[in-house]
């Protein structure tokens, strides 16, 4: 019994909104191609700093991994970001540590229907990590980087570096044709890739610098920081083209003769219309009714 109660709300929600759809008819149906079809919007993403290393402490007994981000935002949900400083805690004797500092440090995303376009803008920045307290791993004065991507055009990626570069402590020109090096005894290396950027049909993504570290300190109970570190990172993916919409068809009841007017309303004119046989009664009566009044004048007379 239980059961059979159950069932039968279900069944008569389920006809209901059969009943319903076909009522709504084209327009439900239609309605539900579109959101279908929306689905592929564009997408951006931008993210001022993104660390990924690994930092083990002196006795090796643990491993630390450092893994921060600053300012990352991604749309579809447009978004601005402008936090000065990234910190992690319990590395450098259980203190804050601050991994990043700057006086601008903006990262946006935002996506149209016709645009995705993700940005970043880094301005007097300095990167520290664990074991290197007084010395910065680098210092940056402006890097900017941007991805746009609109829907039928090719995608564009941009990385700019605007000013001086400073490596563990070295002042460093970087080139676009491939990575540079530094070394410094007894502290570490570090490569940098300058203004990366990648471009497909439909996406692009630009990195200001990247940078592969590999620090040997051997203060403040750190032995090694190793792993990647990205500055100014900008993503984005082209929206869909718009499909163009298809003519309405043309309603199939109201069929329409070669003079433009209805099916029906031609077959009336030209007397084959439904009414004919009551129209085709209705003078054969008067005939008749004419023909007695003639015959009933006639006798009157004579």
């Amino acid at each position: 019994m239980n059961s059979i109660n159950h069932r039968a709300p279900a069944r008569r929600l389920a006809v209901t909104a059969a009943a319903t759809v076909l009522a709504a008819g084209p327009t439900a149906l239609a309605g539900a191609g579109t959101a279908h079809a929306s689905d592929d919007h564009g997408r951006a993403s931008a993210v001022v700093l993104r660390t990924a290393l690994d930092v083990s402490l002196l006795d090796k007994t643990v491993n630390v991994p450092l893994a921060v981000s600053l300012n990352e935002v991604q749309a579809p949900r447009s978004a601005t970001k402008t936090a000065l400083t990234a910190q992690l805690d319990g590395v450098d004797h259980g203190r804050p540590f601050s991994v990043l500092r700057a006086d601008v440090a903006t990262a946006g995303a935002t996506v149209s229907a016709r645009k995705a376009e993700g940005s970043t803008h880094l301005a007097n920045a300095a990167v520290h990590v664990p074991g290197l307290r007084l010395l910065s791993l680098i210092e940056v004065e402006q890097v900017t980087s941007k991805a746009t991507c609109e829907a039928g055009e090719k995608p564009v990626a941009t990385a700019n570096l605007l000013g001086s570069v400073t490596v563990l402590g070295k002042k460093v020109t970087l080139t676009a044709g491939g990575p540079t090096q530094v070394k410094v005894p007894g502290v570490g290396e570090v490569r940098i890739g300058y203004s990366k950027t990648e471009t497909t049909s439909r996406t692009a993504a630009a990195a200001a610098l990247e940078l592969t570290v590999s620090i040997n300190p051997l203060k403040l109970n750190v032995a090694e920081v190793e792993g990647t570190l990205t500055l100014a990172k900008a993503t984005c993916e082209s929206p869909a083209e718009p499909v163009a919409q298809e003519d309405a068809p043309a309603d199939p009841v109201a069929e329409v003769t070669p003079q433009g007017a209805p099916a029906e309303e031609g077959l009336a004119e030209t007397g084959g219309g439904s009414m004919t046989p009551y129209l085709a009664g209705g003078a054969t009566a008067l005939l008749a009714a004419g023909a007695g009044a003639v015959v009933l004048s006639r006798r009157r007379r004579s």
